[in-house]
Formats: C-alpha cells, structure tokens, sequence
C-alpha cells in the first residue's frame, strides 16, 4: 500500500453553533503541526468563530472564503466557506434550538456536496444536537445517517477508533430490543468485510478481526441464546473461506481486553454500547481532583461511503460552552485519521 506526502484538503464542520464546536476548532487550527500536511477549511459560520475566538481570547485571523481554492491555508489564520446562518447576538448558547440545528445540518449538506464533487479529499464533522437537527425538520438519528442518506449509500457502518483500537458496529442507533433482531449472517458478514477494508486503507497488510457474541459468554454453546450459532459463526465462517483473518465469537466480557493488548486490528461489536463503552472508557478521562476531563479522545469513522468522514467522539457539550475548558483533541484524531485515509486513497484510487 502506497501513502503519499502532500497536503490534503479536509473540510471541517463547525458544529451546532451553540455547542463546543467553534470553540474546539480554534484551538486544533492552531496548532502548526496541523498545516503540515493538510489544508483545513471551516465550512459554517465566521460570526459564531468571531464570538468564540473573543471569549477565549486567541489571536488568530478568521478568513472567510467563497470556495476553497481561495484559502491561505497557514497557521494563524483559519479560512472559513461562511454560510451566514447565525446572529450570535439572539442565538441561545448551550440548548437545543431550530436555528442551531438548522444551521448543523446545512453545514453538513455543503462539506458532503464539496467531497462529493472532488473539491476537498476528507470531511471532518464537530458534535451537531439529534434534538436540535429534528427540531429543525430533518429527521435523522445523527450525523451517520444523514451522511448515508445524502451520499445514498445502504451499506455502512461506525467504527470508534482511540488510536490503534478500533471499533465497528452491526447496528447503531435503535433499541436494544431491535439490536438484537438485527443481528443477522448477511450484516454480520458485511460488517467484518467493511472492517477488513477500513484497516487495509490504514495500511494494515492482513488485518486480525475479533467478532464479539451478542450474549453472555457469547450463548455457552446455545445455553444463554442461539444469535451465535444461527447468525455470527455462520458468517465468522464465509469471512475466514474468503480468506479474511477472523476470530470468533469472543465473549462480550473479554474481547475488548484482547484488543486492547494487541489482539486484533479491529473488533466488530454487535450494538452500539458493546462497542462505545469500551472505547470511551479508554479515551474519556476525568480529573476527580480538579473537576475537569483531562482528555476527551476518540474518532467517530463512517465506513462504507463514497466519501471520507471522521468525527470527533463526543457531543455538543452545552454544559462547556464559554467555559474555556472544551478538549480539541478529539478534533485533533479525527483531522489525523481524515489525513491517512485522504492520502491512501489518492495513492491507491
């Protein structure tokens, strides 16, 4: 696998305005070592970066722009594709509200129309409200589905990633009760191949796979439930005969320690909190002592898209915001992974 040097041009989304988001983009676009090896363009509002950027009391230059092309794309100065959605001076920081959410999902809609039509290589998304887009008429459970929905793609998945640990899920954001149902051989199966191919894009040669059971001691043979040797050995099974490295099903309880001590590449979790428990256990650490989060860490990937999209792992944090104590090094991850994936598939398309 070939990775190439230049600079990438990444897009990043601003966020719900009155969330975190401008607040975590001033402090990563600040870091010289970022502009060493991409372009990093905003695409939101420069009022709302204007307001943040004063109550942190940065200096740094904020650059609005019409297209990318005319960004400077230097430390110091931030460019910004400037949407012009938001009056900072009416807007209601750290709540739900239609305006935020309205604007959220238009910068969103506009970083994908850009990656869609080649202008940027890598889209990078800041924390949006699920209450705030649905209040604002766009029914979406997050950020995944309106990705998939405007890129009309129907397979794909989440993969959680807190530096070599790497998660990917067959279900996401529904019910526990309806985790279980979807629990299927063909998603299964789906699932391990879209991890197999995420972990070969990061360059890993022959990825090692765990697939995590669905029930207690992945079933005990069939004592605890039956999804196990109906659904997941089943596709454990095609995987490894096309020739993938799997192992499985590991129990719950247990296959997250083995990852974490080099196991495997990747782990596929059967639901959304088998899989996001561990990770931001890992990445998600607070200081009892000083009453603050000593790092908020992690990076939200969708796979399977015609486009690159990383995350930051965490939400709108309305409780931080003017606070000054907003992490950026969730947005720092998720700008270095955009960056290996932009530039493996430059190399390689």
């Amino acid at each position: 696998m070939i990775y190439l040097k230049q600079r990438v041009k990444i897009g990043i989304t601003m966020g719900d305005p009155a969330g975190i988001g401008p607040e975590i983009i001033l402090k990563s676009l600040l870091k010289a070592e970022v502009y060493n090896s991409c372009k990093p363009i905003v695409i939101g509002d420069v009022a709302s970066l204007e307001h943040a950027k004063q109550m942190l009391g940065l200096t740094v230059r904020i650059n609005p722009v019409k297209d990318v092309n005319a960004g400077i794309y230097q430390v110091g100065t931030i460019d910004v594709i400037d949407l012009g959605l938001i009056d900072v001076k009416t807007l209601k920081f750290g709540q739900d509200s239609a305006v935020g959410g309205q604007a959220a999902f238009a910068y969103v809609k506009k970083v994908i129309e850009l990656a869609l039509a080649n202008v940027i290589d890598a889209t990078v998304t800041n924390p949006i409200s699920k209450g705030a887009i649905n209040l604002a008429g766009h029914v979406y459970a997050g950020h995944t589905e309106i990705y998939a929905d405007l890129t009309k793609t129907s397979k794909y998945t989440m993969m959680l990633a807190h530096h070599d640990f790497r998660v990917v899920h067959v279900s996401t954001h529904v019910s526990l009760r309806e985790a279980c149902d979807r629990v299927k051989l063909d998603r299964v199966l789906e699932v391990i191949k879209i991890a197999n191919l995420a972990c070969c894009n990061l360059g890993i040669k022959k990825p090692r796979i765990g697939v995590a059971g669905l029930n207690p001691h992945s079933g005990e043979g069939g004592l605890f439930g039956q999804e196990e040797i109906a659904e997941i050995i089943p596709a454990i099974k095609l995987a490894r005969s096309e020739g993938l490295v799997v192992d499985g099903p590991i129990p719950p309880d247990t296959i997250f320690s083995k990852a974490r001590g080099g196991w495997y590449d990747i782990v596929v979790a059967m639901y959304h909190d088998q899989g996001h428990i561990p990770l931001k256990l890992l990445g998600f650490v607070y200081d009892l002592k000083a009453g603050a989060w000593e790092a908020i860490e992690g990076v939200n990937i969708t796979l399977g898209l015609p486009i690159i999209r990383t995350s930051v792992d965490h939400g709108t944090a309305y409780d931080q915001v003017g606070k000054g104590l907003a992490s950026e090094l969730s947005l720092d991850n998720a700008i270095e992974y955009a960056k290996r994936l932009a530039n493996w598939r430059l190399a390689n398309q």
